[in-house]
């Protein structure tokens, strides 16, 4: 079967009505880690896990959250170091230890079985969480979540390859943690600025100003060049257990460019491709053309 591949436009109609949710901790090794959870209708309703990216934190999925929360139990948690998780001041950043959260809290939550939604630092997170569990994965939605080489920009690159050590570097990786940087990741490759509400990097930036919160995002900006290096690792998982892959990209993100969405067919030819003229945060612009895309997935791939 040929993949599936599309340019959508942003006119498809939205999915559901709001749905309710809740907002609760759940302890993982002395870490409070914060989610929202939907309340389906169905007590038997597929699961998706959404794994948030950087700079932002599970708030970043609210409107999916209200879309399709009605028909799916939909997860959201925030990581270490993110939104309203709160981990112990000695707590060690690095993804490793993001994905030993990421672990604790499904199995807290006795999750066995779930689509996994994956986007920008929730690839490399969920990318541990498939290797080392792959019976948890029913599913994969990959939004803007790098895996390949090819879905690095030269800007992404540069930026992976800065040490610590090196001269200049530590200024470099913290300018991004400004509120400028911040409000250029939402707005970068967009269609229309005026179209992205400035609550959600506002609330970022409230966030990455909070005490030790920059010392943790700078740990783990060095620490990348870990998830370039099981890149392998994870395209020879995807190519041995096949998993059903929805891949919804913005084409015009700066960071991780549209060949890392196309990158992904090498190793799941069947994968259903769609881009969006948009930007890193496809959902903020886009939500009305993806929804019905992940809601038409779990129904065919959710447990």
């Amino acid at each position: 079967m040929e993949a599936l591949v599309s340019a959508c436009s942003p006119t498809s109609p939205l999915v559901a009505a709001p749905a309710p949710a809740v907002h609760r901790h759940l302890d993982v090794d002395g870490v409070r880690v914060f989610y929202r959870e939907s309340l389906p209708e169905r007590p038997d309703a597929p699961v998706l896990l959404l794994l948030h990216g950087f700079p932002s934190a599970s708030h970043q999925f609210r409107r999916l959250i209200d879309t399709l929360g009605s028909r799916y139990r939909l997860i959201a948690p925030d990581y270490p170091g993110f939104g309203h998780t709160e981990a112990p001041t000695d707590f060690t950043y690095s993804f490793d230890r993001l994905a030993d959260v990421m672990e604790g809290f499904v199995q807290g939550l006795g999750l066995d079985r779930f689509v996994m939604y994956v986007f920008d630092f929730g690839a490399p997170v969920g990318f541990r969480l498939a290797t080392r569990h792959p019976e948890w994965i029913a599913g994969l939605v990959v939004q803007n979540g790098n895996a390949y080489e090819e879905g690095l920009s030269d800007a992404a690159r540069d930026f992976i390859a800065l040490r610590p050590e090196q001269e200049g570097a530590r200024e470099t990786v913290r300018a991004l943690f400004t509120l400028s940087g911040t409000r250029f990741q939402y707005e970068a490759g967009t269609r229309d600025p005026e179209r992205i509400a400035p609550d959600g990097w506002i609330l970022d930036q409230y966030f990455l100003d909070r005490p030790g919160r920059k010392d943790a995002q700078e740990a783990l900006a060095f620490d990348y060049r870990t998830n370039v290096e099981q890149y392998g690792r994870w395209q020879e998982w995807l190519r041995t257990h096949t998993p059903p892959v929805l891949i919804v990209w913005g084409s015009d993100d700066p960071f991780f460019p549209e060949p890392g969405a196309h990158a992904y067919l090498k190793d799941v030819p069947d994968a259903a491709l769609h881009t969006f003229p948009t930007g890193h945060f496809a959902l903020e612009e886009d939500l009305a053309g993806i929804a019905p895309l992940i809601a038409d997935f779990l129904d065919r791939s959710g447990t």
